[in-house]
Order: C-alpha cells, then structure tokens, then sequence
C-alpha cells in the first residue's frame, strides 16, 4: 500500500514538474506590434517609418530557451511614414517593390539566453527577396494577464542592417544604407 501510495506521488510529481517545463507558444497580437525604423535622408536628417501589419509566433521555455523560437512576417504594403507619396516610393521598384516581394520575414535558427531577461536570437531574415542570416539581442520585457485572463508576453529588439545586403541599393543618397530598426512585440499565450 505505501509503495503504490509512494508511485502515485511520484507519478503526479514528474506530471507536474512536465507540464511546467513545457514551451509557452505565443500568437502575436497584431495590435500590440510594432516595427520601427529609420533611414537618413539626404545625410542629413532621419526619416522615420513603421510597418502596420505585423503577424508572426513565438515560443519561450522557461526551462531550456534553446528551444525558444520567433517567427514574424511584415506585409511591405504597410509601410507609413506619414507621407502618402514617399510610401508609394518606398513601396516602388526603387526600394521594396512590394508587388513582387509582398513580405519580409524573420525566422529564428538558435536562441541562446544572455541574462535574466535578455536573449540572443540567430536566424534568418528575408529583405526583397534576400536572405541573410542576423543575430539579434532581444529583450524579455515582461510577461501578464491581460483583462480576459490570457497570458501575455512581449520581446524587444534593436539593431541595423544595411539595405545594400538585401539588394536595396538604388538611390543611396536619397535614402542612407543604414536602416535602424526596433522591433516590440507581444504575443497571446496559446
């Protein structure tokens, strides 16, 4: 009897212990994403801008973030930068060509953890039909129950590439090289 008592406890403790070990799958929250950048203009001033339409996953485990995982997509379509003909530009076989590549995309490769709450995240980013691979430092910025009870995560990353890498490289003095980015997202728990 005490050893069957003994086997439930420590089945229900190795149950226990499992399911807390398991990966957080997130579905990011397309209202509380944003994707940031800026661009020299002229070498002079910035230019700032954002994509409207960002989609994406991402999984954390507490236990073992190597096997964290982020994958977003941008739709091009939705750049603003509150001028309706630069986005057209921008939009433009001079830039994105967005008729033709429709999305840019991360997907995460490896993560390794760095601090309590910071990651680095390796993977691939395809820019204009060009995919390269970029390590990325990203920030845990929390995690939270929303008023509907979901569980909420969110990540943040700044960085810079250079548009010429993506074979963007029409117009350099219009529009600088350089793009500096900064990425926020928040995810929903599945």
């Amino acid at each position: 009897m005490k050893r069957s008592i003994l086997l439930a406890f420590v089945s229900a403790v190795l149950l226990i212990l499992n399911q807390s070990a398991r990966a957080d799958s997130y579905k990011i929250d397309p209202d509380h994403a944003t994707v940031l950048f800026a661009s020299q203009h002229f070498g002079a001033g910035y230019v700032w801008g954002r994509f409207d339409k960002v989609s994406g996953t991402f999984t954390l485990d507490a236990a073992d973030p190597t096997k964290d995982s982020v994958q977003i997509t941008i739709e091009v379509a939705s750049i603003d930068t509150n001028n309706a003909a630069r986005d057209t530009h921008l939009k433009s076989a001079d830039f994105f060509n967005a008729a033709q590549y429709t999305t840019i995309t991360f997907k995460s490769t490896s993560v390794k953890k760095t601090g309590d709450k910071t990651l680095e995240i390796t993977g691939d980013m395809t820019v204009h039909g060009v995919t390269r691979p970029i390590t990325l430092k990203v920030d845990l910025t929390g995690t939270g129950k929303d008023p509907q009870g979901n569980t909420r995560s969110g990540l943040e990353t700044q960085f810079t590439i250079k548009r010429s890498d993506y074979g963007m490289d029409k117009l350099p003095t219009v529009a600088g090289d350089e793009i500096r980015l900064i990425g926020a997202i928040e995810g929903v728990k599945n």
